[in-house]
């Protein structure tokens, strides 16, 4: 790459009188307390919070999302997802934490997030850009949680990870992955994600590490570290823990982005099971943690009910729990859109204000804020706020707390101090060959074997040799170096076939398509038409296991079945020959039937009666 098709771009430094460099970002040719490098981040926080405009402190207490232009450039034309112009929320609304969705290549990538931070130079105090995401290294693209990893190195999805039950890997994964994330400028995550998987029927299970809350409390700590290391600094990347005080307990497993999935109950009593890895998070210094948008319903704390309010409105859980009895003094981000619906084409999302539905939006946001906490998720109304300090509401005070959080945490990661990334490093970082191997180690090592066996009493795996191979759910062009595509399984020596947990298919609110929930039984056509394959061919059944499955019909007949967690079909491939041996145990157990889920308890891990296989279960394949 020559200079004339890439121009690093570098922060403008001054010198001070006594000779320290520093970035003159208001233009007053003194070097403020902010601004100076050699001060405590707190210090420089704080004086920075005194200086700014009532205008400018609001735009720091929202957090949106944002889209990319062309080849990096800024998006300057709203999009399917993002509101307002880049320009407009960043000169007009002072606005610069941005949740951005798809993203280029690596160097693209880059490049936006110069042109990003180039542009927040204009800015009064020139407040640089905190660019985060969601989890974008697996295969799950659902806009409402994660993205597929396109450019960056594919890995399991975080129950995938804790599939295999290895605390050194989670914590390779978290450092490539903030690796990659800082090399284009992405300085926040949206996760981890530490919600119990306890209710077989909620859709958002992949993004966890399963249903015991022992594993789930270790896992974050190496999660964390990875990212964060042992404090916030230059060469970090800060975590968002969700969804406090635990997603995972919802009435009939429906999930709370939905009206009808609003509900968090606890008939098994386990509200302080499913809040015990936010205790490890807040220890481990988790740099922030996003609320849920359920509500509780039946909880007490302390012998006092708690209101059956969506959890970001709830000055119990947040205030009264959060801050005062687990000490947790860092961001409260609100999940997204508690405020205003949310309209996307022809489709609309309503605001997820559960138990409180009747409020105008000045006043759901005047709960928020009362409840404890410091920045609106999805949102871009700044004037809001800003009405409800000019109308004597809200307090500047109250503001400056939840200002001095959010910039304590740029002042440590650095970005006042050089917000830029190389390009040229970006693209030899994200996605590197060794990177993309060790994800791809990860997600054979992940395939969780169910079941295997033949009907002389062997067993059907590892395959070996290179055998004719009748393939569905896979790409034929997969099996080159294992086998040979077969037309027909009466032409093949072996029947592979990559299933889909079942779910019921939804589309009326915007992203419901993208939530599994529901059902976990396959249709009866399916499960006949398999059988019948079985009979002919030997037959080796993987399921995506996004959520858990009535595998029991499955079993019956499958020479082998297997349960995968994000795996592409080559890692499929190597773990069923055994190339990579597949090491993964059940995050979840697998429930018998359909009965058994539903008198199970939401909040109770492995509740399902006489449960097919049980959390853990897993084998080995012979050496």
């Amino acid at each position: 790459m020559t200079p004339e098709t890439q121009t690093l771009p570098v922060p403008t430094f001054s010198r001070s009188d006594n000779g320290t460099q520093y970035r003159d970002l208001n233009g007053n040719g003194i070097m403020d307390p902010f601004e100076d490098p050699s001060l405590p981040p707190q210090e420089r926080a704080a004086d920075l919070t005194l200086r700014l405009s009532l205008e400018e402190k609001a735009g720091l207490m929202f957090h949106t999302v944002i889209e990319t232009g062309t080849d990096g450039s800024l998006l300057e034309t709203p999009g399917n997802i993002s509101k307002s112009p880049t320009s407009t929320v960043i000169l007009g609304k002072f606005m610069n934490h941005f949740n951005v969705h798809a993203l280029g290549s690596a160097r693209a990538a880059a490049r936006w997030s110069n042109s990003l931070q180039k542009l927040a130079e204009s800015t009064p105090h020139g407040i640089p850009v905190t660019i985060s995401t969601d989890p974008r290294h697996a295969f799950i693209e659902n806009s409402g949680v994660s993205f597929t990893a396109a450019h960056f190195s594919q890995w399991p999805e975080p129950i995938g990870l804790a599939a295999i039950r290895s605390s050194d890997l989670i914590r390779r994964f978290a450092e490539i992955a903030r690796q990659e994330y800082t090399a284009v400028g992405i300085r926040a995550a949206l996760h981890p994600t530490v919600d119990l998987a306890t209710e077989p029927r909620w859709c958002r299970q992949a993004g966890t590490f399963g249903q015991d809350s022992d594993l789930s409390a270790a896992y974050v700590v190496d999660y964390l570290q990875g990212f964060q290391g042992t404090k916030l600094g230059p060469g970090s990347v800060a975590c968002t823990t969700k969804h406090f005080p635990g997603g995972g307990a919802q009435r009939d497993g429906e999930d709370a982005h939905f009206p009808y999935g609003r509900e968090q109950v606890y008939p098994g009593g386990r509200f302080h099971e499913h809040l015990a890895p936010f205790r490890t998070a807040i220890a481990e210094k988790t740099s922030a943690i996003m609320p849920y948008y359920g509500m509780p319903v039946g909880v007490e704390l302390d012998g006092e009910p708690v209101e059956e309010v969506g959890f970001g409105y709830n000055k119990q859980i947040i205030t009264g729990l959060l801050r005062d009895k687990l000490g947790f003094d860092g961001v409260v981000l609100s999940d997204w859109e508690l405020v205003n619906d949310n309209l996307v084409g022809d489709q609309v999302l309503p605001a997820r204000a559960w138990g409180v539905e009747h409020l105008t939006a000045p006043e759901r946001m005047l709960k928020i804020i009362n409840a404890g906490v410091d920045q609106f998720g999805g949102e871009e109304c700044t004037e809001l706020l800003i009405g409800l300090v000019r109308d004597g509401l809200v307090s500047e005070e109250r503001i400056d707390e939840s200002v001095r959080r959010l910039l304590l945490v740029k002042f440590q990661l650095g970005l006042f101090d050089n917000p830029y990334v190389d390009e040229d490093a970006a693209e030899r970082t994200v996605g590197n060959a060794d990177f993309r191997r060790q994800g791809h180690s990860a997600q054979a090592r992940s395939v969780t074997v169910l079941a295997n066996r033949t009907h002389d009493g062997g067993t059907s795996l590892p395959l070996s040799g290179s055998p004719s191979i009748y393939v569905e759910g896979l790409d034929s062009a997969s099996l080159a170096g294992f086998g040979t595509p077969a037309e027909s399984p009466e032409t093949a020596d072996i029947a592979v076939i990559r299933l889909f947990s079942p779910w019921d298919h939804r589309d009326d609110l915007f992203l419901e398509k993208h939530f599994h929930a529901g059902s976990l039984d396959f249709p009866p056509g399916l499960i006949s038409r398999l059988q019948s394959l079985a009979e002919r061919v030997p037959l080796i059944i993987d399921v995506r296991l996004d959520r858990p499955a009535v595998l029991t019909p499955l079993a019956g007949f499958a020479s082998a079945l297997v349960g995968t967690f994000g795996v592409s079909d080559t890692a499929l491939l190597d773990a069923l020959f055994g190339r990579i041996l597949p090491e993964g145990k059940l995050p979840f157990e697998i429930p018998r039937s359909m009965d058994a889920v539903r008198v199970s308890r939401p909040d109770v891990a492995g509740d399902t009666e006489n449960p097919l296989f049980p959390f853990g279960h897993g084998l080995r394949l012979p050496v």
